[in-house]
């Protein structure tokens, strides 16, 4: 078991972070970290997946402890949930949006956009004020940009100690940031990645929700235990201060009670929409729930069809006279004969 991070090789296999991906695919250099194959597909040795992660642990642990920062980086879909609620419960900065190239390198520009987001938030109130409503919408629309891409390092007042990172691969713009600043990189590389690109590579499957819960879960617990148990008190009050700011602001919603007419128009706006059937089934069941006694209206019998009998009518009393007289006529001259 490892001191570190009390891991175990059962905890890492279970998550899935011993799938490489398929042999046709990997790296020359990811070879050290390769245990075997099997079906085409890399499978990563998880004793060097445990040796590196309590290196990477004891290393930021020292860091933390000397007042130290870091930065989590992950973009792709695995990561961004995993990411943003692992970096809010140790207190650090993250970025799970898409990564905006300088965001290291040209921090001085970036600093101004989040200086331009700060103040949209404050002084929306006195701003919105003499405006018209479309520089409002427009003035509303930028705030929700810049919020969604540094909402994680809104706070962050200076560039990080270090910087942890998922997908070397995925995130090869911020990695080549960090390492022209010098900048200390812990990541998890996959068997298609070149691991010496990274100071600390911590060999795992980098696509795998669990296997990256479970590592980004490690730091940001070494990162809680090296400050004595508890997130960055500063971060935790800035966070604190905005949330309560927005909810001052936030006007309160009220239910209104309506009015007895517009309800009852409102009624028959739904009772003229709905289709003709309907609605007299539903009239028929609200009469018959009202009035339960009435007895039903017997069903009329049904009309029995018209032969052709029927349609005979009697015919008149005089032409029968006229040809019974006729008969007797023709009788009377046969007997003379």
């Amino acid at each position: 078991m490892s001191t570190a991070t009390q891991l175990t090789v059962e905890n890492l296999i279970s998550t899935g972070a011993h799938f490489g991906h398929l042999t046709s695919r990997w790296h020359p250099n990811y070879k050290p970290y390769i245990f075997s194959q099997k079906n085409g597909i890399h499978i990563i040795d998880i004793q060097q997946t445990i040796n590196c992660l309590d290196t990477s642990v004891e290393v930021l642990t020292k860091l933390v402890k000397d007042g130290g920062t870091v930065l989590f980086i992950g973009t792709k879909k695995q990561a961004k949930d995993v990411l943003q609620r692992e970096a809010d419960r140790c207190g650090m900065y993250y970025v799970v949006e898409r990564w905006l190239g300088g965001t290291l390198t040209n921090y001085s520009t970036i600093k101004k956009s989040i200086k331009r987001l700060v103040q949209l938030e404050k002084d929306a109130d006195t701003l919105y004020q003499s405006l018209t409503k479309k520089e409002i919408l427009q003035m509303e629309r930028e705030r929700i940009r810049l919020a969604d891409l540094h909402r994680g390092i809104k706070d962050m007042k200076r560039l990080p100690d270090a910087v942890f990172v998922v997908d070397v691969k995925y995130e090869l713009t911020a990695v080549k940031e960090a390492q022209r600043l010098e900048i200390p990189i812990f990541a998890i590389v996959d068997s298609n990645t070149d691991p010496r690109l990274v100071d600390y590579p911590i060999p795992a499957n980098d696509d795998s929700l669990r296997a990256i819960q479970l590592i980004a879960s490690t730091f940001a617990d070494a990162i809680i235990a090296a400050r004595g148990g508890r997130p960055d008190p500063t971060h935790e009050e800035v966070t604190g201060q905005v949330a309560a700011a927005a909810l001052d602001t936030a006007p309160a919603k009220t239910a209104k009670p309506k009015p007895e007419k517009k309800a009852a128009a409102e009624a028959k706006k739904v009772a003229e929409h709905k289709p003709k059937k309907k609605a007299a089934k539903e009239t028929a069941g609200k009469a018959e729930e009202v009035a339960p006694d009435k007895p039903k209206a017997k069903p009329k019998a049904a009309a029995k069809p018209k032969t052709a009998k029927a349609k005979t009518t009697a015919k008149p009393a005089k032409k029968t006279a006229a040809k019974a007289k006729k008969s007797t006529d023709k009788e009377k001259k046969a007997t003379k004969k």
